[in-house]
């Protein structure tokens, strides 16, 4: 008599990918995704080799530092390291670290929904709540806050810190320590840290950290890619040169798109995930010197100087032309009370293009008095973008400065942005990567032109990326708030990655 024995089903996590080959396969096979395996740059990296490294433990030196892109898929491959150790990995404690809780939470979001597919749901124990998810296997992964208190008492296999440029030092200090190996099955997990970041400074955190890791003996292993290396396949509706020049991309690009289809059997031809009219887009919307770090990842430049693109032969006009004239009227606000108020006054033509018409510096003069002259300004601002500083409370009057101007008549827009993000703005304006200037400076505006010309970094602190307070600040400022009220920092689609069945 024979005897049936019924075989064990197999789900996606029976068997643990054992070779980069069989784990790209999984990939594509269970959650859809292919990923770049070849970079178009031959210094450069592929996503797929991070993906190796953090996923294969005798992948040595553990810890990691990713160099990419804005938008090149550095959250989002960090997630998919994540799903892979917490299914194959059981036990597994990982925490995820952000520069911001908010940056932490868009690895979980990137999380989240890779457990929302079929079977990979019913590993989930319970809840996935904001800050932590929990396999029926024992792993689980939890979201820190950036502070020392969260960090110190942290003790995990693995952190993964995201966007590691904004980090408080002493947070990235504290975190060395909160690491250790564990068994898991017939293996073991080794401690490790893997950091994620664009350069955005020339001294910041991410550039010591770079600046520390790689070469022989080094501690960290360092994978970097740029936009070239994750874009998407170049189809028929673009031409290298056409009728009205090159493409934007040449330089970079310099036609290999055009070879980048989708062929299973060619890993150099698996196309990426930011597409072509994407990325003209985005280059079109930053200066050069953010287009190079950001986009291209090459090492921020600093001078002294903190506007080095401002040049007065090229954004100093003697007259607005006619088309300018009647444009939108906006204005910028600095707030003084020992230090000057000012008030920079600008249209906005049919293109876009900033001209900066008239300015107000005035020391020693009350709030209504500078809002007197605002209002009698010929024709009155649309809005003025102001200090979001301006939004505290005098304790005199019980109201802010902002709160004043908007009860005497005028719109007040206060959009808050760090320091290095706004000067970002202005960057991408005197100098885009493509095109020509996007701002203009009438002559008549001396103190401006000045400020622009003068406002430094502190010569003493070469490591600094806070520019010198020494008086030329307030026009910047003026500027600033001005231009970071109508222009937004760009962005980049980030639901190209996973795709039906591996194919497009």
């Amino acid at each position: 008599m024979s005897q049936t024995h019924e075989s064990t089903p197999q789900t996606p996590w029976s068997n643990a990918p054992e070779t980069p080959e069989e784990l790209h396969a999984w990939l594509v096979e269970h959650l859809s995704i292919m990923v770049v395996r070849e970079p178009m740059d031959p210094n450069h990296n592929a996503p797929f080799e991070y993906l190796c490294h953090a996923f294969f433990e005798d992948r040595q030196p553990r810890d990691c530092v990713v160099w990419a892109n804005r938008g090149g898929g550095k959250t989002f491959y960090a997630a998919v390291a994540t799903l892979l150790d917490l299914v194959f990995k059981p036990g597994i404690e990982i925490r995820i670290l952000g520069g911001s809780l908010e940056q932490s939470k868009r690895m979980h979001t990137h999380l989240r929904g890779l457990f929302e597919i079929e079977p990979f749901d019913e590993l989930v124990e319970g809840r996935i709540t904001e800050r932590r998810l929990r396999l029926t296997n024992g792993s689980s992964v939890e979201l820190l806050a950036q502070s020392q208190t969260s960090v110190r008492g942290t003790r995990v296999q693995k952190l993964r810190c995201d966007e590691l440029e904004l980090f408080d030092r002493e947070v990235w200090e504290a975190a060395q320590l909160t690491t250790r190996e564990m068994r898991s099955g017939t293996g073991r997990v080794r401690g490790s840290i893997e950091c994620f970041s664009t350069m955005h400074v020339p001294y910041g955190l991410m550039h010591e950290l770079i600046e520390q890791s790689g070469g022989d003996g080094a501690t960290r292993r360092i994978f970097k890619w740029g936009l070239v290396d994750v874009l998407d396949a170049c189809g028929e509706g673009h031409r290298c040169i056409g009728d009205d020049g090159p493409c934007p991309l040449a330089p970079e690009c310099a036609g290999r798109a055009k070879g980048r289809r989708l062929n299973p059997a060619d890993v150099s031809q698996t196309p990426g995930h930011i597409s072509i009219d994407d990325a003209i887009a985005l280059k079109a919307r930053v200066g050069r010197d953010t287009w190079n770090s950001e986009m291209l990842c090459l090492r921020p430049q600093r001078s002294d100087c903190v506007l080095p693109e401002f040049d007065e032969g090229v954004h100093v006009v003697q007259a607005i032309p006619d088309g300018a004239k009647n444009g939108l009227c906006i204005a910028g606000m600095d707030f003084g009370i020992r230090s000057p108020t000012v008030v920079l006054f600008a249209r906005v033509d049919d293109h876009g293009v900033v001209w900066v018409v008239d300015e107000y510096v005035q020391s020693d003069r009350s709030l209504e008095e500078h809002i007197g002259v605002i209002k009698a300004h010929h024709p009155v601002p649309v809005w003025l973008g102001v200090d979001p500083a301006g939004r505290q409370r005098d304790l005199q009057t019980g109201i802010s400065d902002a709160q004043a101007m908007r009860r005497a008549g005028l719109v007040v827009k206060d959009r808050r942005l760090r320091l290095h993000e706004g000067l970002r703005l202005i960057r991408a304006r005197l100098k885009p990567a493509t095109g020509g200037p996007r701002l203009y400076i009438s002559s008549r505006c001396e103190r401006l032109i000045d400020s622009v010309r003068k406002y430094h970094y502190p010569k003493d602190q070469p490591f600094s990326d806070l520019p010198e307070k020494d008086g030329h600040d307030h026009c910047v400022d003026a500027l600033r708030y001005m231009l970071q009220n109508l222009d937004r920092a760009f962005s980049t689609q980030e639901d190209n990655y996973i795709q039906t069945g591996g194919c497009r």
